[in-house]
């Protein structure tokens, strides 16, 4: 059986306010290049055939195209348009997917994805009809409940949750023509709404999100 062809949509359409930087997370340098390169760079190695779409905020694809150019990057990508919602901007990326398919959705910010958890992602995502990297925490935790009262969780039970999610096409498809929610976090509770279970699979520790100056140290 020929394997599915694969597309990764880069969601890097935010403002990245926490940062309190004067430019979206995604093009902060690290190690000498934007951030969103580092995260491209990780899936064209696991997969140089990928077909790249990325979601960027409108008024920055000009920014986008003279970073491009100042870095000497010429990977063939699509662009999409960032929505007002992260829902919305994947929604605006699907719109791209032209055939059946697997398709990866990844944090721009997240570059430090290990080719092993992609790998295992597309693996079972092929299979299973989807697949979500996650992590289980170090630390204790608790459940808050009002002001002062909280109660202990078997930490052995939370999952973290990460990107790249990858589901088949046709599930994610129709699972993104639903209405825009407040409960959509993330793709797989888009999907899960839709009627599917989620099958998690092992994620990587240096897989973090940047979200902060502390996070980019």
């Amino acid at each position: 059986m020929a394997r599915m062809h694969r597309y990764l949509i880069m969601v890097a359409g935010g403002r990245g306010l926490r940062m309190g930087a004067g430019i979206p997370k995604q093009f902060l340098l690290l190690d000498h290049k934007p951030i969103i390169f580092h995260s491209i760079e990780k899936f064209t190695s696991y997969d140089p055939g990928i077909e790249i779409i990325l979601v960027l905020p409108e008024d920055k694809i000009d920014y986008w195209n003279e970073l491009c150019t100042k870095y000497n990057f010429h990977t063939d990508h699509n662009i999409a348009k960032g929505g007002q919602e992260r829902f919305n901007s994947v929604q605006n990326g699907l719109s791209l997917v032209r055939q059946r398919s697997t398709v990866a959705i990844h944090d721009a910010v997240r570059p430090y994805v290990s080719i092993e958890t992609i790998d295992r992602c597309f693996s079972v995502a092929e299979k299973k009809g989807n697949a979500v990297p996650y992590i289980n925490p170090t630390e204790s935790v608790r459940e808050i409940s009002g002001k002062r009262s909280s109660r202990i969780i078997n930490r052995d039970n939370i999952a973290l949750i990460q990107t790249p999610q990858v589901f088949r096409s046709d599930i994610l498809l129709s699972a993104y023509s639903a209405e825009y929610q407040p409960s959509f976090t993330d793709d797989a509770s888009v999907v899960e709404a839709a009627g599917h279970s989620i099958n998690l699979v092992q994620g990587n520790r240096e897989n973090i999100k940047i979200t902060t100056a502390e996070d980019l140290q």
